[in-house]
């Protein structure tokens, strides 16, 4: 199937797209596209690692002066600006070198599934969690999370329904936003998000009312309305309603399932594991809606239960039943950790069969040999 994706953010349209047109004229015409998505990912993984070592319970900035070194905060806002770019011209070098294909589509998209919560986590570092003064629940930040990946699931699913990506507003905006914030956080300190901003309102919960305002009521209503305006051109890929809800079942018995962990866990799981546990959160969300992608681009149909659904499910019962004890946070670390592997497994494995079957390298513009 063709891949078609409209975007029509004015900040895209304007500012964003004329900057990444003179940045692709300096890539080799020899770079595989799928390098490029690959390299900005990794810079999104080193400065989330980065921040980790500096900063593992999400305490660092709720101190005054902060325990992030001035330039980790710098190398922030240069990592998120690479792979805002990388991530931005991958297709415009796929259409340039004339390698466009599944592969770079699912590549590049499964690799944002990814990232998105990546992206999030290390945003929280520069807000640092409650301390009583300053800073934002890990309830907030769980929430905030699940907001951002909610908006994400729901483009991939209306493109299931319509077979157009509309790329979200969001998504631009965001960028720039948390460029902006590890540049102000770099020049000024982590002071500026310790004082209130107008009204007694924080940065932070701006930034937070602003996410919630942008979902809600410009993101989630275009994504209905899309689809409702296939449904009347005809134009919808499934014809049933329950075909049409079906990607949507195990991302929400995902988020129900770890509402349930984080709301009964007896040892407040998600206060003492905040790293570990949205981590989780973000890995686990990925896997299934890389499956959804895989499906649109296939035109298969997802199963009804993803299968992390089931070991998650008795890992969470073990937790909030008291099973787990004192284990609980050792049986997070280990989850994740498989969780983490299984992802990883499945994106290896999807790219090796998809570049045999196309007869293509992963990363490199050479042609395979035909046996």
């Amino acid at each position: 199937s063709q891949y078609s994706a409209v975007d029509t953010n004015p900040l895209s349209v304007y500012i964003m797209q004329p900057i990444w047109n003179k940045i692709i004229k300096i890539v080799p015409l020899w770079i595989a596209p799928n390098l490029l998505t690959f390299s900005g990912f990794v810079m999104i993984l080193f400065n989330y690692f980065l921040l980790s070592f500096y900063d593992w319970d999400y305490t660092a900035s709720g101190t005054s002066p902060g325990l992030v070194p001035t330039w980790v905060w710098l190398f922030s806002a240069f990592t998120t600006f690479c792979a805002y770019a990388l991530d931005s011209i991958d297709g415009k070098h796929a259409r340039r070198t004339q390698s466009s294909s599944p592969l770079g589509e699912l590549f590049d998209h499964g690799l944002d599934s990814w990232a998105t919560s990546i992206f999030v986590l290390s945003f929280f570092s520069v807000c640092s969690r409650d301390n009583g003064k300053t800073g934002v629940s890990v309830y907030t930040m769980y929430i905030y999370l699940s907001i951002v990946l909610f908006n994400f699931m729901c483009s991939h699913w209306e493109k299931y329904n319509t077979g157009v990506l509309f790329l979200p507003w969001g998504y631009d905006i965001s960028q720039v936003v948390l460029i902006a914030a590890y540049l102000l956080t770099g020049a000024v300190g982590v002071e500026i998000w310790q004082k209130p901003l107008l009204f007694g309102y924080y940065i932070t919960d701006v930034l937070v009312i602003l996410l919630i305002g942008f979902s809600l009521f410009l993101s989630f209503p275009q994504t209905l309305y899309n689809i409702h305006r296939a449904h009347l051109k005809k134009t919808l890929k499934n014809d049933s309603l329950y075909e049409g809800l079906l990607p949507l079942v195990s991302p929400l018995l995902l988020f129900v399932l770890l509402t349930v962990w984080v709301v009964l866990s007896p040892s407040n799981i998600l206060a003492k594991q905040p790293r570990l546990f949205l981590w989780m959160v973000g890995v686990a969300f990925s896997n299934v809606i890389c499956k959804v992608i895989v499906c649109q681009m296939s035109s298969t149909r997802p199963e009804l239960f993803h299968w992390f659904l089931f070991p998650l499910a008795l890992v969470v019962y073990a937790a909030i039943s008291g099973l787990l004890g004192w284990m609980e946070e050792v049986v997070l670390g280990v989850f994740t950790a498989l969780v983490t592997a299984a992802h990883m497994h499945y994106g290896v494995c999807v790219g090796k069969q998809l570049s045999e079957h196309l007869n293509i390298y992963v990363f490199s513009l050479k042609k395979r040999v035909q046996e």
